[in-house]
């Protein structure tokens, strides 16, 4: 079953060469969106890796701003877990907690509800991508000044020749599919 919904899942992601500039390989997750079967495939399969890493351990799925939040909802369901979120500057209202994190061409910073999570809460954080971990690092660095423990970073795609993975340090990451 594993490998069926790993096969599902491979085959709804496409590419578009050029995109958004040239050189860039862009890794398009708007089939798996569209296709039903590839969707609950990934979110199987991301909760079973879940189930059987952490057993019944964590307290809540984070999800990053914008596509974590396609994925963390079902995600979380899925394990019988609230979901947490994890927004650009500036979209969350009350008192917030921020972390910024390097772009291309500047930086930008990511904010979270100071009253989301409890100190020794569990989490888990997940994107749709991994490349080069700047965002996902910063969400850690966030869930850190909220004294929760980030248990894992998730993700559909990882970019490997971008070292993502690298970032993040001690922080346990996993990946459905990888890329170069």
């Amino acid at each position: 079953m594993a490998e069926h919904d790993l096969q599902l899942v491979a085959r709804s992601i496409r590419s578009f060469p050029d995109f958004p500039i040239p050189g860039v390989l862009f890794r398009d997750i708007s089939p798996l969106l569209k296709d039903p079967d590839s969707f609950r495939a990934c979110i199987r399969l991301l909760a079973s890796h879940l189930r059987t890493t952490h057993g019944g351990k964590i307290d809540y799925i984070a999800g990053l701003d914008s596509r974590g939040f396609l994925f963390g909802p079902s995600l979380a369901q899925e394990l019988g877990l609230g979901f947490v979120l994890i927004r650009k500057r500036g979209k969350l209202p009350g008192p917030t907690v921020s972390a910024s994190y390097a772009l291309e061409y500047g930086k930008a910073e990511l904010e979270i509800q100071k009253d989301a999570l409890e100190p020794g809460q569990k989490v888990v954080v997940v994107d749709d991508l991994l490349a080069t971990g700047g965002t996902m690092c910063a969400a850690c660095e966030l869930l850190g000044q909220l004294r929760a423990e980030v248990l894992e970073c998730v993700c559909l795609v990882e970019l490997t020749s971008l070292k993502g993975r690298e970032k993040l340090g001690a922080v346990p990451f996993f990946s459905l599919l990888q890329y170069e």
